[in-house]
């Protein structure tokens, strides 16, 4: 009685978190609250559920073998009222602390929650910054509004939110990859570099997994009796849930893939669900790495001559530049963001996006390794998933919700931006100059999916037509009065052109058959 009582998340466990800074053991409790709306406000995949309970539990564990006084909530427990806000109330009545303290969560709802938690316990409640990020949400917010400014089309101009302005000035602000004032090698991306298709039987390191341990295989059990129902196997489960194997898992990935990262970090394969991929966003995400352990591993490989310039500033790039810009444009821009609709795209998502049942190979490859791994990468959620979401018209509540479902690493902060923005377009260009569209001709060069494929990605009309390729040239034909004055659609939208009246009109119908089908 009389000291702080901190609320630590599920996507909190980490060792320098905000609320913990000052922990006083001898007068303050630490909860950690396992709620079952935190696992079906949507139907999480078993994986990211089993991942974030083992996270939560080894967590509790290694604070009170510091001699912290831990109230450790478990899923199961009798009388756990399945929300945080009950939990926070049925704490505060148990130990009556003078204050609660507490970390900016990741996601608004939970913030919102958060807000009400001072009149629900009658206590003062503090919600320190979330310093595990290299960007404050208000410094964000202040570049932003000098980037609008700086815009012809007035202070809610978004073409001005670009990331690789964003990403150069965290690179001035960090010094990570600078050299003095300019940027390492003299180049602030590589990305030019960093496009090539995998050669044929190209050797690919298996990344490292991490058999569960008995505190996992518990939770794993937990989330089968809870909820059998939910997307995805566990069976397959190798994510590490400690900061320890988090850890180990970077250096595994620093070590024997990022030297190899840059140049084929596009690229897709049948039967190589990783490639050369860090697989680290899952431990980021969950707290228990943390972005700058991340960088400054990848740049001491790079200054030892072991990881090229390319393969680091490409990773950097996602972690400095692209998860701190989402984050960034996620605060700036919600709640209103996620009812976006920009392209007014109504159809219901498909059910093979859940069952993996499609004909069309780069989907059927993604969605079976997602529902068997919780995991795809960066290109294949871009440009498979997202391109059919995007050029099929796809509802983009019904699309977030499956991004959200599916991946262990789904955190609505970034999956929203991510999919709501670059992937679908939703956000009206908020995120992205222009939307990733392609044909089937894209997949079919940076992958080996279409040889196991019945459809031609070099075919536009016929029964054996690519379905990427129907969809693209509709997509353009259907926003052809939109996407006329963007100089970057210019290209794709000359093309469409050339195929001719009387061509285009053959290939839409033809789409318009296939969505009909879908249905």
């Amino acid at each position: 009685m009389g000291g702080a009582m901190r609320v630590v998340l599920g996507d909190q466990c980490s060792r320098g978190l905000s609320a913990l800074s000052d922990l006083d053991p001898a007068a303050d409790v630490v909860l950690l609250a396992e709620v079952e709306a935190e696992c079906t406000y949507v139907r999480h995949h078993k994986q990211k559920i089993a991942l974030v309970l083992s996270a939560m539990r080894h967590f509790a564990r290694a604070l009170a073998a510091r001699g912290v006084r831990v109230e450790h909530v478990r899923l199961e427990d009798g009388g756990n009222t399945g929300t945080l806000a009950g939990e926070v109330e049925r704490a505060a009545r148990r130990h009556r602390p003078a204050r609660i303290v507490c970390t900016h969560p990741g996601e608004w709802r939970v913030l919102q929650d958060m807000l009400g938690w001072g009149a629900l316990t009658g206590l003062p409640v503090e919600i320190r910054d979330d310093d595990r990020f290299f960007c404050p949400p208000d410094w964000f917010r202040d570049w932003a509004r000098e980037q609008e400014a700086m815009g012809e089309g007035g202070p809610d101009a978004p073409e001005q939110l670009r990331l690789e302005f964003f990403y150069r000035e965290m690179r001035r602000a960090t010094g990570i990859l600078m050299e003095g004032d300019a940027p390492a090698g003299g180049r602030w991306n590589f990305d030019a570099e960093n496009r090539r298709r995998l050669p044929a039987r190209f050797p690919v390191p298996e990344p490292r997994r991490f058999p569960p341990d008995a505190i996992t295989r518990e939770a794993m059990e937990t989330v089968e009796r809870r909820f059998p129902g939910h997307f995805g196997t566990l069976d397959a489960f190798g994510w590490p849930a400690t900061a320890r194997d988090a850890r180990a898992a970077l250096d595994d990935f620093v070590s024997n893939r990022l030297p190899r990262f840059g140049h084929y970090q596009d690229a897709m394969a049948a039967g190589e669900p990783t490639l050369f991929h860090g697989l680290v966003s899952t431990s980021l995400n969950a707290g228990l790495l943390s972005p700058r352990e991340c960088c400054d591993a990848a740049v001491e490989a790079w200054k030892a001559g072991s990881a090229p310039l390319n393969a680091v500033e490409g990773f950097v790039r996602q972690i400095l530049g692209w998860r701190e810009y989402v984050r960034g444009i996620y605060w700036l821009k919600m709640p209103g963001y996620a009812a976006l609709n920009a392209l007014d795209a109504r159809r219901p998502l498909p059910w093979f996006y859940w069952s993996g049942e499609t004909d069309m190979a780069c989907l059927r490859q993604v969605v079976r390794q997602t529902r068997d791994l919780a995991y795809a990468h960066h290109i294949q959620r871009l440009m498979v998933t997202g391109n059919f979401a995007l050029i099929a018209g796809l509802d983009p509540a019904q699309v977030n919700e499956w991004y959200m479902v599916v991946f262990a690493d789904a955190y609505e902060w970034v999956e929203l931006p991510n999919t709501h923005g670059l992937a679908i377009h939703a956000d009206g260009g908020i995120t992205g100059s222009k939307p990733y569209a392609a044909s089937g001709a894209y997949i079919n060069r940076m992958s080996d999916y279409c040889r196991l494929c019945p459809y031609d990605p070099k075919r536009a009309t016929g029964p054996d037509a690519c379905p990427f390729n129907l969809l693209y040239w509709d997509f353009l034909a259907r926003h052809e009065a939109r996407f006329a004055a963007n100089p970057r659609m210019e290209p794709a939208l000359e093309n469409m052109r050339r195929l001719g009246p009387e061509k285009l009109a053959q290939v839409r119908a033809q789409a318009a058959a296939f969505l009909d089908g879908l249905d």
